[in-house]
């Protein structure tokens, strides 16, 4: 039962971080996308997965959401009336740039 919980609860924390960050926040010259969110099994914390285009502009994507960490989860507590409330944290997402780069290679092959 803590398994399908937990799928619910990242389910939710995605889609309501992704509304708050396209909604309040503004990244110029970057668009940033939730692609996963990890919680553990305790729901005390959750990993954000994030894709950042252009791929240079990862750093300071990571920065502002950090920055405003504890606005984002305020807001997130509002929105999602679940205890505990997990801990948010922010990471790159590698999956996708790797990818792309498998991607690219077999089209340099062809």
């Amino acid at each position: 039962m803590r398994f399908y919980r937990s799928q619910r609860v990242e389910k939710l924390i995605r889609e309501e971080l992704s509304k708050i960050l396209a909604r309040d926040f503004e990244f110029p010259g970057a668009l940033i996308t939730i692609t996963e969110v990890e919680a553990d099994k305790k729901l005390d914390h959750a990993k954000v997965l994030l894709s950042v285009i252009p791929s240079g502009k990862e750093k300071s994507a990571l920065q502002a959401l950090n920055k405003n960490i504890g606005q984002l989860q305020h807001a997130l507590l509002k929105k999602i009336n679940i205890k505990p409330m997990p801990r948010i944290a922010f990471a790159i997402d590698r999956g996708v740039a790797n990818a792309a780069q498998v991607e690219k290679k077999f089209l340099e092959l062809e």
